[in-house]
């Protein structure tokens, strides 16, 4: 039997079950749910690294997403709070888009 030890979606029970699988779950406490929630972001994105085309590597941003939500709520804060904090980094200091890669400063 498989032994996975990790995060898993809402779902994933019932969908085991229909299946006809016996598993077993526990639920975290919060604590825990944040350091295994950090580990699922950080398996997303090593996920997100191995994609070899735009469809897995949406998929995998958008299960990094979906983390993302849910560990904005964990830390008080909702998904338009954070699009808010998100514009005003943008506005600030500017976005991605330029594809600029700083390669040196002068003192």
């Amino acid at each position: 039997m498989p032994v996975y030890n990790k995060l898993v979606r809402d779902r994933i029970p019932e969908i085991i079950e229909k299946s006809g699988k016996k598993f077993t779950v526990e639920t975290l406490d919060h604590d825990r749910y944040v350091l295994e929630m950090k580990k699922k972001l950080t398996e997303e994105l090593k996920e997100y690294h191995e994609t070899a085309n735009n469809d897995e590597a949406l998929e995998e941003l958008a299960d990094m997403l979906e983390l993302i939500y849910s560990l904005a709520e964990v830390h008080g804060g909702t998904i338009e709070e954070l699009e808010q904090i998100r514009k005003q980094k943008a506005e600030k200091r500017g976005g991605f888009k330029k594809k600029l890669f700083l390669i040196e400063v002068e003192d």
